[in-house]
């Protein structure tokens, strides 16, 4: 064979030397040897190795790691090592479950060679460690840069695993002997804080035996293939459910596992090396990216297959040839340098990536050992470069962007150095993913091939051919709506249609504003305050036309809200997505789209605060309103209370990259307050954006650098509305372009054109511009109104779909009994009997859109519910009664239903009354068998009702008139218009009449046939309307003017000008009239022919009018003054000043006047040139003023009063005092007067010299001021009462009590009144001497007081009625009833009187003695009350809390309650619904949900940015759920009954084996979690306690039983159960208030056993025949096991040494131990009542839950496995397994017998 070998000493050029090399190889091979043993990294006894014990399938010991480590995205703190070629990061099952399968396994797992190995009886030895040795960690740091030469990688740990020479497992019966081939390869796992990678070493002879024969393979010859590679295994969901988890395989068949010592991907034939783990987003595994030559020729030209799930691994992209220069080749340095150059230049894709090897050192040691700091020679050949395909090197999660990219190689031009760029250290952001949401690629992954017709041999480039590419065809769905999908070379794009921006996988309207919706979280420590912020509501609105963003962050505390006024960066995020574009430039959502990360830190100067700011974009929601939530964190100075903030317009210059936007700043900004004055500060600004990016179109990149301009930035904190407003105008422009020259002064770019906020701006020569609608939207472009698609059919919703309309646009939903397929846009039926929604006794029928029960023969009913009698029993609730009685018995918040609500009307059978009439409104309607209202046949209030038993006659479809109409009649809930809107009214055939009057203001109009108003036809009520049938005359097109004057008139929702406004005034042409005056004000001005005012022609009311027809004179500029005045009269869109501001008055040359007076206040004072006060000259409303003209006296700094009344009189932005504010009078000398009066309220007071209010001086308005220059008499400190008053009469900013508050009666001690009364409601009350209310002394109004100096009789306690009513009491600071709440009525013993009525709604009810509305008893007002006094058949009560909330408080619990960052926590809203974004535990691993915590299809997401979700709330059920009865399994003696979630399942026993055959549902239980589950043998009944209901409950184990319910009040948290046939009794434990409970077995008698020193009961079981009770409490800091008698004496602990998580709980009655099951120490013992004779059953158990004994097996719930697992008592192994088909946890488990055995507990 010939050779062909490149050694480094070579001085070849690398373009020559490649085509070479490329030719060498097409005539032949080129030569290169694998790694030899001595080559692996060191393993044995003498490098620190443990030893597998030998075997067939052994696991070893946990091994701890020092540090956990991340794999794939989740982070593990121990590993397993396998006999079988894995390592695992959980412990294994049973070998059975895996080692015959192929990938993925159901757990993680590390395979560098999985398949059935047998170390028996010597044939080979396993060793195993983790280390932290610096050569070994040198080695992989070493390892990990040649593959991935970007990683900055220094690992801190390392494990080694090694099997050396070990066989394959062979059958025993088999008549040939053992086989001599034997394997040995290494697996050597690399990590640090935040990635792992993983190298596979097989050496040269190492591989022997490709695959292993199946165990039960029957005799048949097969072999399967070993599975190399990596599996995240099984993720949990959602509790009850389990999806694969993403894996990755490096072969796929037998030659594949031969070629592993052949190839590999590192340049070195045998090493293989991938990306494993990240701590931040991690999808797939990533393989090294320089490959290696084969030592045989490729057949087929197929060289390695890939099995990968990700498809962006699998794209190859071409690069030109590898560089080798020897003169540049240098030694790696030792293990501190694996960090990585700091100056080193990442290549961009498809740059030059070459990686030059060492040669072998001749100081290198013959093998290797751990105190070897070189690196490593492989074989004894050089090992030659290549140009195999490269993989991008770094996951998604982690990229490396440099500040300049270098610049690319030209080809032909190999060994031209590459121009240097600036050296600037390498900053990390977090990129966002390629690719979610995405199906995997079909197995074979890519198949890469080399041809020689693909070698070019002038430019050495080999082209790489690719397959199973993502194509439009199979995944078009993850483009818009509003986008079209691409195919290119190495994969698809989307991009937006004509009329919409966005990135193609979010497009949006052209032009249309946007809003932006979100919740903002976080700890923000203010000074050294900590202030949550827990889920406020953050809210934009983005004006596209010109850039304006405004952002409110409502409910923000007041220390953290004055602070983060500085923060506009949080604005700053949606003024950058939606800029104003200037050419050449564009806006970031057409970069981002709706899913995007954006990271920025905030340092604060001079503080060295650091704040960071994490904005999510989760994506469109169903309005396409953007959806981003925002967490904060960190440290923010101190900013006063009151203080005012400026910020300077600036620039900001982004950085764009692949996937990723960075900039850095340094912002300046002012604080003015009253303590400091003015004082300047800054912030440094670092952030980055990271979202996803298509490349796969080789467009044109965009250009490198933008400016974002902000030309104005407003912020401010509302303290009375805790609200904090930032507004800032955003620009974008290539960086360096002026906004203000000369070809952007078109109102396009100015931002100043009249283009209606729907309407686009398109710039045209000059000034002129032209308004377009923006899509979605039809007008002239200045008045633009929405296109209703779906009236005017112009929807893209297919069929089975309906179209919801919304601003700019509409949506498709399906309609009922369809839903979304795989393409998101398609409805496809919904298979409602996969659910088995009948009767067991009936079969389904499916059709479109619905389905059909029926009762099979021999059986009668509904097909729902069928009995073999006819009329037998009740029929269920139908449709209609369970709507009705749904409404009638639904709750809201306040405990009260919704008042006017409409509640349905049913007939004797069930069905909706054919009529149906609204009590509240009168309206009625004729409704189908489904409860729809049928189109047309609605009347109102006093009309004949229409009669619904005549047949429709053919529905037309609804005109657009009459969508227009029906839209605004079923805005409101109960169907009827929303008071004050505009009802359009429609002729029979449902077009517009021609004259529409507005029913509330009385304007009418004429309308064309769409609807639209005709110009010059509104009048006002009371005159006489247009007359609409005349011909209209051709209209000439609006001029500027009327276009001006009619905006103005239509910026009502009602179609009529806003009172106060000025309305232009245009002639007959429609041209502004030379001399326009004002309608409020009387101010008149002339006008040029735009409108604008000219300068100096301004007159006030009741002078005479400039002559406007006279020629102006040549006009001066306008001066300071003039701007600042026609500046506030131009504030208001409509050209007229703001109500009360402050106009500045300026003299004939344009100069401020040198006195100045505000006309709404009369304060007057005198001005500069510049128009700035001049200090000491302001003068109140009729004081003389003061002299402007005298000189000024050396001015004398201000005081603190006039710091005080000039900030309160600036708080306006016009300089006017905000309506109401009160403003401190200061003397002469600047001082506070003594008394200070309230210009609005006239309250007045004394004041010390710093302007507080001395106690005791206020008077109210009318009454005599105090004399405050008499000396204050001593002051006693205030007492409790007086502060309480006081703190009550000064929470109005104002300084008087709020209307209708409590305020406390003090005497003149300050001490309490005996007797306090309420002012408003006229209740009075004894108090105490702490002002606390005297039980059973309140008194309404009108009613006798009690005499409060009587002394008390021995009070009793109060009663849990009394505690109610007086909560609801105080709920309010000041004392008094919240308006509305409904406030229980006790009787004189304090227990619930039986009938309550709500004092607002009038609504009655029953109660209970607890006070629990007794179900069905609430009438409306009006009606007959229940008589409360007849008992009724007991109901559940209600819950209090919601699945979600259950499902997540037991899990907690279930957990230990710190649940780990990879196990899974419900999250629920505030209301208890499941959040719509449901993730695994701390990770990234997320998935949308519907109302029932069911996921989403097509919804999950590893990826740092979470699926966008949005809550639903779905409609009443259409169709009954399965009626809950016992279906028993047949012929079974033995049973093992278990819970799992909504169902106990049944599992007959054959003998000790596990029947899993005839296993089957026992019963279905809907919405319930079932925990404990128990038997009586002698009734033959099973009992369930209920977490999500808080029920105990039973059923008979016969056919068609039904559940009854026992036990509803006074439960939290039910779980262990256990029942004590001997005495008729179950006993409970209540895990939430930590209680042991016992009653009769049909729920009477019910007492408490137990409720001190428990924390975390769990399991509980009786011992019939010794009457003894044992319970397991796993507290985590004491946990044990207890004992009673059943009646709850001689309480003792059993065992409270070595267990952790005692879960499961049973007896042996052949033993007479007690025996225990520990998800803590994985331990099953036994132990014997009195703490003798402890033993350990088996060692090593998964995640128990409950377990039970039978015949020498304890079967035991597993929580790891989601089965049932069967163990020996004698062999101590497990026997058997059951895995049920739905993969959810299992709970408790009983077993049921036919009859009861001996010793039966």
């Amino acid at each position: 064979m010939q050779s062909c070998s490149l050694t480094p000493s070579s001085t070849m050029e690398r373009g020559v030397m490649l085509a070479v090399c490329l030719l060498c190889w097409s005539c032949s091979v080129c030569v290169v040897t694998a790694i030899k043993r001595t080559d692996m990294f060191s393993y044995g006894t003498l490098s620190g190795d443990l030893i597998l014990a030998e075997g067939d399938d052994e696991t070893s010991r946990v091994l701890s790691l020092p540090k956990p480590l991340f794999f794939y995205g989740s982070l593990f703190s121990q590993l397993y090592v396998a006999t079988n070629g894995i390592i695992s990061a959980q412990d294994l099952p049973m070998e059975k479950q895996y080692v015959d399968d192929g990938f993925p396994t159901d757990f993680p797992v590390v395979a560098p060679f999985l398949a059935d190995i047998d170390t028996s009886g010597g044939r080979g030895q396993i060793y195993y460690r983790v280390t932290e040795t610096p050569s070994v960690l040198n080695r992989v740091a070493q390892e990990v840069h040649r593959g991935f030469p970007d990683a900055k990688f220094t690992p801190t740990h390392v494990v080694v695993a090694t099997w050396e020479n070990v066989a394959a497992y062979e059958e025993q019966t088999r008549t040939t002997g053992p086989s001599d081939k034997v394997n040995t390869f290494q697996a050597v796992i690399g990590y640090d804080e935040t990635d792992s990678y993983v190298l596979f070493l097989y050496p040269e002879d190492g591989l022997n035996y490709f695959g292993t024969r199946p165990k039960e393979s029957y005799n048949v010859e097969i072999e399967l293939p070993a599975r190399v590679g990596f599996s995240r295994g099984e993720v949990t969901y959602l509790i009850f459910s389990r999806t694969e988890g993403p894996h990755y395989s490096v072969t796929s068949d037998e030659q594949s596992v031969k070629n592993l010592y052949q190839v590999g991907n590192t340049g070195i034939p045998g090493v293989w090396l991938f990306h494993t783990g990240n701590r931040y987003s991690f999808d797939n595994i990533v393989p090294a990216s320089i490959g290696g030559l084969l030592d045989t020729p490729p057949t087929g030209g197929h060289s390695l297959s890939l099995d990968s799930t990700t498809p962006e691994y699998g794209e190859f992209e071409e690069y030109p040839d590898n560089t080798f220069d020897s003169e540049n080749q240098e030694e790696e340095e030792d293990y501190p340098h694996t960090g990585g150059d700091p100056e080193f230049q990442p290549a961009p894709a498809g740059g030059d990536h070459s990686e030059s090897l060492q040669p072998a050192s001749p100081d290198a040691p013959s093998s290797p050992s751990e105190d070897s700091g070189h690196q490593l020679s492989y074989g004894s050949e050089d090992v030659p470069l290549t140009s195999e395909p490269r993989y991008s090197s770094e996951p998604a999660g982690r990229q490396y962007a440099p500040p300049n990219p270098p610049e690319r190689v030209p080809e032909g031009d190999a060994q031209r150095t590459p121009k240097q760029q600036p050296q600037v250290p390498l900053e990390v952001v977090d990129v966002y993913p390629s690719h979610r949401n995405e199906p995997p690629l079909s197995p074979g992954g890519h198949v890469v091939s080399v041809d020689e017709d693909d070698v070019d041999f002038d430019t050495g480039v080999i082209q790489y051919t690719t397959e199973n590419k993502e194509t439009c065809a199979r995944f078009q769905q993850q483009c818009s709506q509003n986008a079209f999908c691409s195919d290119y070379a190495t994969g698809f794009c989307c991009h937006c249609r004509p009329g919409f921006y966005g990135n193609g996988r979010h497009c949006l309207p052209e032009g249309a504003p946007q809003r932006v919706s979100g919740k903002v979280s976080g700890t923000v420590t203010v000074g050294s305050t900590p202030v949550e912020l827990n889920n406020i509501d953050l809210h934009a609105y983005i004006v596209v036309g010109d850039g304006r963003a405004y952002t409110a962050i409502s409910q923000v505390p007041e220390p953290v809200g004055w602070a983060l006024m500085p923060l506009a960066p949080i604005g700053e995020l949606f003024g950058w997505l939606f800029a104003l574009e200037l050419p050449n430039s564009q806006a970031g959502f057409k970069i981002t789209g709706a899913e995007f990360t954006r990271r920025a830190e905030v340092i604060f100067y001079p503080g060295n605060q650091r704040l960071s700011i994490i904005q999510t974009g989760r994506g469109l929601d169903d309005h396409n309103h953007l959806t981003v939530d925002t967490v904060v964190s960190g440290n923010v100075p101190f900013l006063p209370p009151g203080a005012e903030i400026t910020m300077e317009p600036f620039k900001e210059t982004y950085q764009y990259y692949p996937s990723v936007a960075t900039s850095s700043s340094v912002r300046e900004f002012s604080v003015v307050s009253a303590e400091q004055g003015s004082e300047s500060f800054s912030f440094q600004l670092k952030q980055n954006i990271t979202y996803r990016d298509c490349r796969h179109d080789n467009r044109a990149a965009v250009l490198e650098t933008l400016q974002i301009i902000m030309e104005r930035v407003f912020v401010m904190y509302v303290k009375e509305e805790r609200i904090l407003r930032y507004a800032i105008t955003n620009k974008i422009s290539p960086v360096g372009v002026d906004p203000t020259g000369p070809e952007l002064v078109n109102p396009c770019y100015a931002g100043n054109h009249d283009c209606d906020t729907t309407a686009q701006c398109i710039p045209l020569e000059g000034q002129a511009f032209q308004c377009q609608c923006a899509t979605g939207y039809r007008g002239d472009g200045r008045n633009c109104y929405d296109i209703d698609e779906c009236a005017e059919g112009l929807s893209s919703c297919r069929a089975h779909s309906q179209c919801v309309n919304l601003p700019g646009g509409h949506r498709c939903q399906c309609q009922s009994g369809y839903e979304f397929g795989f393409d998101g846009r398609t409805c496809v039926d919904i298979d409602e009997c996969s659910s088995s929604p009948c009767h067991v006794s009936a079969r389904c029928i499916n059709g479109l859109g619905s389905f059909l029960c029926q009762c099979q023969p021999g059986f009668y009913g509904d097909g729902f519910y069928c009995s073999q009698t006819e009329g037998q029993t009740v029929r269920p609730r139908s449709q209609c009664e369970q709507h009705r009685d749904s409404l009638q018995s639904g709750m809201e918040q306040s405990g009260r239903p919704s008042p006017g609500a409409f509640i349905p009307q049913c007939d004797s059978d069930g069905r909706y009354q054919p009529l149906q009439c609204h009590g509240s409104t009168g309206h009625c309607w004729c409704v189908d068998s489904r409860g729809q209202e049928r189109a047309g046949t609605r009347t109102p209030p006093g009309t004949a009702p229409k009669d619904c038993d005549r047949p429709d006659e053919p529905v037309r479809p609804k005109t657009h008139c009459e969508h227009h109409r029906d839209s605004v009649q079923t805005t409101s809930p109960e169907g009827y218009p929303i008071v004050g809107a505009y009802v359009p009214q429609c002729d029979a055939n449902g077009q517009y009449t021609l004259l529409q009057c507005h029913g509330s203001s009385g304007h009418c109009w004429c309308v064309d046939g769409n609807g639209q108003e005709r110009a010059g036809t509104r009048t006002p009520p009371g005159t006489t309307p247009t007359d609409c049938s005349k011909p209209v005359e051709p209209e000439r097109p609006k001029t500027y003017c009327e276009h001006h004057r009619d905006r103005v008139q239509t910026t009502s929702p009602d179609g009529y000008p806003v009172i106060g406004a000025y309305v232009p005034q245009c002639d007959a042409n429609g041209q502004y009239r030379s001399l326009q005056c004002h309608g409020s004000t009387g101010q008149c001005w002339c006008v040029d022919e735009r409108g604008q005012e000219r300068v100096g022609t301004r007159t006030p009311p009741g002078t005479p009018s400039v002559d406007c027809d006279r020629p102006g004179e040549p006009e001066r500029p306008k001066t300071h003054c003039e701007h600042h005045r026609d500046g506030v009269q131009t504030t208001s869109p409509e050209g007229y000043p703001l109500v009360g501001a402050y106009v500045p008055q300026c003299d004939a040359d344009g100069q401020y006047t040198p006195l100045q007076c505000h006309s709404s206040t009369g304060h007057c004072w005198c001005v500069d040139s510049r128009g700035q006060e001049k200090a000491g000259t302001r003068t109140s409303p009729g004081a003389p003023p003061t002299d402007c003209h005298k000189p000024d006296e050396p001015e004398r700094p201000k005081t603190h009063c006039e710091h005080h009344r000039e900030r309160a009189q600036t708080t306006s932005p016009e300089g006017y005092p905000i309506v109401g504010a009160y403003v401190p009078q200061c003397d002469a000398d600047g001082q506070y007067t003594s008394l200070q009066c309230h210009g609005s309220t006239g309250h007045c007071w004394c004041v010390d010299g710093r302007g507080q209010e001395r106690a005791g001086t206020r008077t109210p308005p009318g009454t005599p001021s105090v004399d405050c220059n008499k000396p204050d008499e001593p002051v006693r400190p205030k007492t409790y009462c007086e502060q309480h008053r006081d703190s009550v009469q000064t929470t109005s900013p104002e300084g008087y009590p709020i209307e209708g508050v409590f305020v406390p009666q003090c005497d003149s001690n300050g001490q309490y009144t005996s007797q306090q009364c309420h002012s408003s409601t006229g209740h009075c009350w004894c108090v105490d001497v702490r002002g606390q209310e005297r039980s059973g002394t309140r008194n309404p109004p009108g009613t006798p007081s009690v005499d409060c100096d009587k002394p008390d009789e021995p009070e009793r306690p109060k009663t849990h009625c009394e505690h109610h009513r007086d909560r609801v009491q105080t709920t309010s600071p000041e004392g008094y009833p919240i308006v509305g709440a409904h406030l229980p009525q006790c009787d004189a013993e304090g227990q619930y009187l039986p009938r309550q009525c709500h004092g607002s709604t009038g609504d009655c009810w029953c109660v209970d003695g607890r006070g629990q509305e007794r179900a069905g008893t609430r009438t409306p007002p009006g009606t007959p009350s229940v008589d409360c006094d007849r008992p009724v058949p007991v109901a559940p009560t209600q819950r209090p809390e919601s699945v979600c909330e259950r499902w997540r408080t037991s899990l907690i619990e279930h957990y230990g309650g710190k649940p780990d960052a990879q196990q899974y926590v419900p999250q629920c809203e505030q209301d208890g619904q499941f959040s719509p974004v449901q993730c695994y535990g701390e990770t990234t691993y997320c998935w949308c949900v519907d109302q029932d915590g069911r996921e989403v299809p097509g919804t999950r997401s590893h990826d740092v940015v979470k699926p966008a979700c949005l809550p639903s709330v779905a409609p009443p059920t259409v169709r009954p759920l399965p009626r809950p009865d016992v279906t028993p399994p047949t012929n079974t003696d033995i049973t093992l009954l278990y819970a799992q979630g909504q169902k106990i399942g049944a599992l007959p026993l054959n003998g000790t084996r596990l029947d899993a055959t005839r296993s089957k549902t026992l019963l279905t239980l809907h919405g319930s979690i079932v925990v404990g589950i128990a038997y009586d043998c002698k009734e033959n009944q099973v009992y369930w306690t209920d977490l999500s209901a808080r029920t105990i409950n039973r059923a008979s184990m016969a056919t068609g039983a039904e559940p009854e319910i026992l036990i509803n009040t006074n439960l939290v948290s039910p779980e262990g159960l256990a029942v004590d046939v001997k005495r008729r009794l179950m006993f409970w434990v209540d895990s939430n208030p930590d209680m042991i409970e016992s009653a009769n077995l049909d729920g009477s008698g019910r007492r408490t056993l137990f409720d001190t020193d428990l924390v975390n009961p769990r399991a509980i079981i009786v011992v019939s025949s010794t009457g003894t009770l044992y319970w397991t409490d796993w507290n985590r800091e004491a946990p044990k096991i207890e004992s009673s008698s059943v009646d709850g004496q001689n309480r003792r602990v059993v065992v409270s040494e070595g267990i952790g998580l005692p879960n499961a709980l049973t007896y042996d009655s052949s033993s007479r131990q007690v025996c225990w099951a520990d998800a803590g120490t994985k331990r099953l013992e036994c132990v014997s009542p009195d703490g003798s004779g402890r033993r350990v059953v088996h060692p090593s158990l998964n995640y128990p839950f409950s377990m039970v004994y039978y015949r020498n097996h304890f079967y035991y719930t597993d929580w790891r496995r989601d089965g049932v697992i069967a163990v020996s008592k004698d062999s101590s192994q497990i026997t058997d397994e059951y895995l049920p088909d739905q993969r959810s946890h299992l709970y408790g488990i009983a077993i049921a017998t036919t009859h009861c055995l001996s010793g039966s507990h």
